[in-house]
This record gives C-alpha cells, structure tokens and sequence, in this order.
C-alpha cells in the first residue's frame, strides 16, 4: 500500500475542515507536517482530491468518493487500537441532534450510555433538522436522532419514536380558557415559532397548509426555551414539543391550547449516513435508542428508568 493511517487521517481532517490549518489543530500537528503529508498522498498516486483556491481546499470527485472509505477504514482502525491497547467497551462517539431530542432526550440516553461505558467518551452538537442532517451526511457527526425528515441524499433514516407538538399560550390570554380551541381563533392570533429548516418547523407547516394564507406569524426564533419565554410573557401563541412544554406547563406559566383541526403528531428518526461502519459505539447507542420505552420520555427526567432489557 502507499498509503498510510496519518495520511488518511489528515485526508479526512482536511475534508471536514475545509483548510490545512484547522486539520492540523484537530489532529495535533503542525501546519506543515499536515499540509506534508495531504500532498505526498496525492503524489503518491497521481490524483489531487482538492480544488485549491487559496488556503481554501474543496473536496473534489476522486476525494468524494475516497472519503467514505477512508472513514470506514479509520474507525475499525480506532477499534483495533483500543482492543490492542486493553481499553474495554466501545469507543468515542460523536452525536447529533436537533433541539427537542438534543435538550431533552439526549442527557437521559448519554448517561446510561456513559454508566455502562465509562471509558468512551461522547460529543454531542444540537441544531434544526436542516444543520444536523448536513453534518452526518459530511461524516462530521456519526449518528444523530432528528424530528421530521432530512433531504440529503445518502442518508439512511431508521424510524424512531412518535412525538407531538403542543400550542401554547400566556394563561392570560383570552384563549386560554376555549377548549377546543377553534382554527379560526387560533388564525387571528399572532404565532411565534421555529425557525424554517427545523424540524418543529417543518411539521408545523404542514399542519397548516391549509391556512397558511391567513397563518399570522409574528416572531421566528431558533430556541425552543426562547419561544416559550416569549409566549409566557405575551399574547402570542408558541408551538413547541410537548417534551419541550412540559416542565413549563406543569408550572403554569403557560397553558395548553387543544386544537382539534390540526394534526401535531410528528416521528423521530436515527440518521446515519448509508455509507458509514457501524463501529461498536454507534452499535452501542443505537441498542439503547432501541430499547427505551417511548412513554418514559414523556415524563419528567427524575422518574424515568431504562426499558428492561
């Protein structure tokens, strides 16, 4: 082979990070030795796998195709190192989720994922739908679990769990009190909701199709906590999870609308990317994702426990 691990570790680096200098800080070495060693790969068999426009490199169809390979490669290679070096359970793991899950599911999954392996380590990025799934499909993420569905190709979208939105309001509003609450009160308010790209917005949406050229929306914001602050101080009507909801109705600072013309259920997904090796630690959180029981998520995180296993 003229190939080694440092070189396709540099390679994937470079690919992630768009620019030399980044790679090199990820992986510890210098800029030179980084740049070095990308360059000797490429000489070694006469293919660039970047277009070069300044310090800026863009990965290019011969490096496109590389790329999964050389992840693949590296991560049974991580395995090898840790069974050689007589480290036990999986290994690290990098996670992906967007706000609901990332907020409140996520902290219940790691923890029982670190009490059974306290040696591997976990990193979690929590953005909308949108970001998540552009970060798994450029194999910066390794699995992630998302709420709607993702357009990028490439990836793989495993059914996870059903969640809801609620609506919610101010327990002042004049709303508050209707139950049910009818679609046209409900169009002659102002909403503040999720940003587009997320997959509470994405749901949301198609609730609405139907109103939309009547669908009042006041205020978008990127944060779940954001919008129930807002609509607990305002007349405004928020739409977030019901995960999301819970704690704050619970204490009355806001209250549930029940609108019987909209459709809030929506599903959760785990996404990975087609092409990626499912190493021990994806294999690892994945049967703990499998295994809870969907009902506990929907309670708060001092009474829930792990599904028997």
């Amino acid at each position: 082979m003229r190939f080694s691990l440092r070189h396709l570790q540099v390679f994937a680096a470079v690919a992630r990070d768009g620019n030399v200098s980044a790679a090199a800080a990820d992986l510890a070495m210098s800029q030179s030795a980084a740049s070095a060693a990308l360059l000797e790969l490429e000489r070694r068999y006469g293919r660039p796998l970047f277009d070069r426009a300044g310090k800026r490199l863009r990965i290019n169809e011969t490096g496109r195709a590389l790329l999964p390979a050389a992840r693949d490669l590296l991560d049974r290679a991580k395995e090898v190192d840790a069974l050689l070096a007589g480290r036990k359970g999986p290994g690290s793991i990098r996670l992906g989720a967007t706000q609901t899950i990332g907020n409140h599911v996520m902290p219940r999954l790691i923890e029982i994922y670190a009490r059974r392996y306290p040696e591997s380590a976990v990193a979690l990025e929590i953005g909308n739908t949108a970001g998540i799934a552009a970060r798994v499909a450029d194999f910066s993420l390794d699995l992630a679990l998302v709420e709607g569905e993702c357009a990028q190709s490439g990836l793989t979208l495993t059914d996870w769990i059903e969640d809801r939105l609620v609506l919610i309001c101010n327990p002042a509003h004049p709303l508050a009190t209707r139950n049910p609450c009818p679609i046209d009160a409900l169009l002659a308010e102002r909403w503040v909701v999720r940003e587009a790209g997320s997959g509470t917005r994405q749901t949301l949406d198609h609730a609405m199709r139907a109103w939309r050229s009547k669908w009042r929306i006041g205020m978008e914001l990127q944060q779940l906590e954001a919008i129930v602050e807002t609509v607990a101080v305002s007349g405004m009507i928020g739409c977030v999870s019901e995960l999301a909801a819970y704690a704050p109705l619970q204490q009355g600072r806001v209250v549930r609308l029940h609108a019987p013309d909209l459709d809030l259920c929506r599903r959760s997904y785990l996404v990975m990317h087609a092409e990626k090796y499912r190493s021990a630690s994806i294999r690892a959180f994945i049967d703990i994702c499998t295994g809870i029981r969907v009902d506990a998520l929907r309670r708060p995180a001092k009474n829930w426990v792990p599904a028997r296993r």
